[in-house]
């Protein structure tokens, strides 16, 4: 998930509306309103972005949408493993090699490529181990170049990824091992605020094998029963909006949460740009 500041301050608005939009008591019944009208919205980011010199350079450059890290075959053993790679808790017993190269290549299955800077092994298993904390860890004992695959927004694409390799696992943990490019600057502002008609998502999940379905994490709050998310496709484009379902009165904690929900497409992603209605920004996957 990014973590700018104007996410952190779309996540604090978001908060400020799921404590003023509940009832005096506890416990009330859901409501049945219908579902927003998303669409006019979603029309003028589809207009902004499509032909736009943002969406050039998005189509041109090196943006991840799927997850940097790919987990071992098998992961997790454990409840523990799975709480230490979630906390972020390693420990490296080995040595890490240096990095062989400057540089390295994205390569599409159309052909095109890029050569870009290759991450350092060091660099990248410090993006893993951001916990010094107690608790349970996952062991690093060294670490190999060597390549993976990943959806981009260009497609899937054959990159570069350090495999750590992880005690009591028979297959590494892989790490891309490139960074993004910058995001271009979007032709449109974001909504300023949530709202009951319009919330922020999450993050991407993932886009299905044959593209005709994308998984995203929608936010929502602790009095509601869940997000839904509505889908506006152009030649350029995929709008995702997403809004809360069944509101419910009563007292509500202050709480952000995030759901799968996965939205069926009427034809292939392909190289259309996947935007959030809401940011107006393109929906990217952890980084």
């Amino acid at each position: 998930m990014r973590t700018t500041v104007s996410r952190a301050a779309l996540s604090l608005a978001a908060l400020g509306l799921l404590a003023a939009g509940c009832g005096a008591e506890a416990g009330g019944a859901g409501t049945s309103d219908p579902a927003p009208d998303t669409r006019p919205r979603a029309v003028k980011v589809a207009a902004a972005w499509d032909g736009s010199p943002a969406a050039e350079i998005w189509r041109k450059d090196y943006y991840p949408m799927g997850d940097p890290v790919q987990l071992p075959e098998g992961a997790f053993h454990n409840d523990a493993d799975k709480e230490a790679y979630l906390t972020q808790n390693f420990v490296l017993r080995g040595d890490l090699p240096k990095t062989p190269q400057k540089d390295a290549k994205v390569a599409w299955r159309d052909g095109d490529a890029l050569t870009l800077p290759l991450m350092g092994a060091r660099a990248a298993y410090d993006k893993l181990d951001g916990n010094d904390g107690p608790g349970p860890r996952l062991t690093v004992t060294g670490a190999k170049l060597g390549r993976t695959t990943l959806e981009t927004s260009r497609g899937p694409a054959t990159v570069p990824a350090w495999l750590f390799t992880i005690e009591g696992y028979d297959t590494p943990l892989k790490h891309v091992a490139l960074s993004p490019a910058e995001e271009p600057k979007p032709p449109i502002e974001p909504v300023d605020h949530p709202s009951s008609e319009l919330w922020d998502l999450d993050r991407l999940v993932g886009v299905s094998a044959d593209g005709r379905s994308v998984t995203v994490r929608a936010h929502h709050g602790a009095c509601d029963d869940g997000p839904a998310v509505e889908v506006l496709e152009t030649d350029g484009s995929v709008v995702l909006s997403g809004y809360i379902v069944g509101t419910k009165d009563g007292i509500c904690t202050l709480q952000l949460l995030s759901k799968k929900v996965t939205v069926e497409l009427d034809r292939p992603l392909g190289d259309r740009i996947l935007l959030d209605a809401f940011t107006g920004r393109p929906v990217r996957g952890a980084e």
